[in-house]
């Protein structure tokens, strides 16, 4: 091997140095490719998981039951209300009692939407109720004293103390064939009223 000068041992060395750089600079670059990569990959195998969580539930099978103009099984999107169900079935039938349900809660799968019906009125005693007549007539529990013999009921005149059906039967048809009394004391021509009976209906009854 020749002698070499200090020159010629200055460029090697340098051309020695720039070799390591050079060397020492791929590496760096390799190492910091490599965390890179594994997180571009990791973040491509990440986003499906993602997408997939953030997908909105299928749909909604739903029976709407009850007061509803079309009852029936429906198909509904998720995240719908009680009140998208009733109205899918056509809307709430007039009777219906929709303060019973909860128009704002969320559907569940599989569940039933029942509508009630409004409950009936209470008919309390002594109201109107039709007669033959079809106009509305008052019916009190206990008649007015003294009773008007021209215009009182059957029923008024059974409810007086000694006045049966038939013996309230007869006083009509006295009354319909004599075009009605003209004093209290026509009561005793009536079949099955008396002296006794009459004085009896005295204060009960007037004309």
């Amino acid at each position: 091997m020749p002698d070499l000068t200090p020159r010629q041992l200055a460029v090697y060395g340098l051309a020695l140095l720039a070799l390591i750089v050079l060397a020492a600079w791929y590496v760096s670059r390799g190492s910091a490719a490599g965390p890179a990569g594994a997180s571009a990959a990791a973040g491509s195998d990440a986003a499906p998981a993602i997408a997939v969580q953030g997908e909105s539930k299928g749909p909604l099978i739903v029976h709407v039951a009850g007061a509803v103009q079309h009852p029936g099984v429906y198909r509904m999107r998720a995240g719908s209300r009680v009140d998208d169900a009733v109205h899918r079935a056509g809307g709430a039938r007039r009777r219906a009692d929709l303060s019973a349900l909860n128009l704002a809660a969320e559907l569940e799968d599989g569940k039933q939407v029942l509508v009630p019906l409004r409950a009936p009125a209470t008919v309390t005693a002594g109201a109107a109720s039709p007669s033959a007549g079809g106009a509305s007539t008052a019916a009190p529990a206990t008649p007015a004293v003294p009773l008007n013999l021209n215009t009182a009921t059957a029923e008024q005149l059974d409810q007086l103390d000694g006045i049966g059906p038939m013996t309230a039967q007869h006083i009509l048809e006295y009354r319909e064939a004599h075009n009605g009394f003209s004093s209290v004391e026509e009561l005793d021509q009536v079949p099955g009223i008396g002296e006794t009976r009459l004085a009896a209906l005295r204060d009960k009854v007037r004309v």
